[in-house]
């Protein structure tokens, strides 16, 4: 898979609120309404992120959940970091995170 190019990485960063290139990663960090929330992100998102095989990097502390997508194989950020954020983001907005 090939890295997607800094016009394309633009492109979906217009469709992905909140996200941003850090570190040559996309990023995003989500505040949820409590701890409960936060890891029902984690959990309803695992059993989708486990179909694509498309693992992200991500921690969590309290309401706050952190995001980092890279592709290490290709070096950088591909369409499979772009598809990855689009389905986190359609589970965050579905469990409310600000």
């Amino acid at each position: 898979m090939k890295k997607l190019t800094a016009a394309e990485i633009t492109k979906a960063l217009a469709a992905l609120p909140g996200w941003k290139v850090q570190d040559g990663k996309l990023h995003r960090e989500y505040r949820f309404l409590d701890f409960a929330h936060a890891i029902g992100f984690l959990m309803t998102a695992a059993p989708s992120i486990e179909r694509l095989n498309h693992h992200p990097e991500w921690s969590n502390v309290y309401n706050r959940v952190t995001v980092d997508l890279t592709t290490h194989d290709a070096g950088g950020i591909t369409k499979m970091d772009r598809t990855l954020a689009e389905l986190l983001e359609g589970i965050a907005q579905e469990l409310h995170s600000k």
